[in-house]
């Protein structure tokens, strides 16, 4: 089939090579891997009040300041580390989000600790069942939930920053735990069919 012709959600800019191939092969794909979920986690909380496309054109920068998104380097990032990442022009150089993502890599590392690993934490949000949305291409897809909402509060409770509903719905769609594609996204149906299967 030409990739031309596949039907792709209406948010995406298929103009963009790099954000089809975001969205066609990690949008939405079910993760229990830590690494990819603290991963996400960081790249979603510097989102805040920028667009996707403007992290995904640094992620590549992010994984080598954040030394591959390892979770126990990042937590011992001390003072003198922040001040150079403020000098990265690689990613997002705002200091309360690179003191964020340091804050939540600790953070991260205690839930670990409690739940045997972050995504037994993530998963009982969603009752360890990926929730699948009907977004119909007519109306504005949601930015929020109950369950981010939830999310949200535990995740602050538990001292994690950035962390707002409107973050964690975006997190959990990339993650997998919402599959948000479209009605008429070609992805929708696959991703379903694929982890039916396992």
């Amino acid at each position: 089939m030409n990739d031309n012709k596949l039907i792709r959600c209406s948010w995406l800019d298929i103009k963009k090579a790099d954000y089809v191939k975001y969205h066609d092969n990690e949008w939405g794909i079910p993760t229990h891997d830590d690494k990819v979920l603290f991963e996400n986690l960081i790249l979603e909380s510097a989102q805040a009040g920028l667009s996707w496309y403007t992290i995904l054109k640094r992620r590549k920068g992010y994984r080598k300041a954040f030394y591959n998104f390892d979770i126990e380097t990042v937590a011992q990032f001390d003072q003198t580390k922040i001040d150079a990442l403020m000098l990265n022009s690689e990613i997002i150089r705002n200091r309360l989000k690179i003191t964020s993502t340091v804050n939540n890599a600790k953070q991260f590392i205690v839930v670990q600790s409690e739940f045997g690993s972050f995504s037994n934490y993530l998963w009982q949000f969603v009752g360890n069942k990926t929730l699948v949305s009907n977004i119909d291409d007519s109306t504005a897809a949601p930015t929020t939930s109950v369950i981010s909402d939830i999310l949200s509060k535990d995740l602050k409770k538990r001292g994690f920053k950035f962390v707002g509903s409107t973050i964690c719905y975006a997190y959990l769609q990339a993650c997998g735990l919402i599959n948000g594609h479209s009605i008429s996204c070609y992805r929708r149906k696959q991703i379903i069919d694929q982890f039916k299967q396992q």
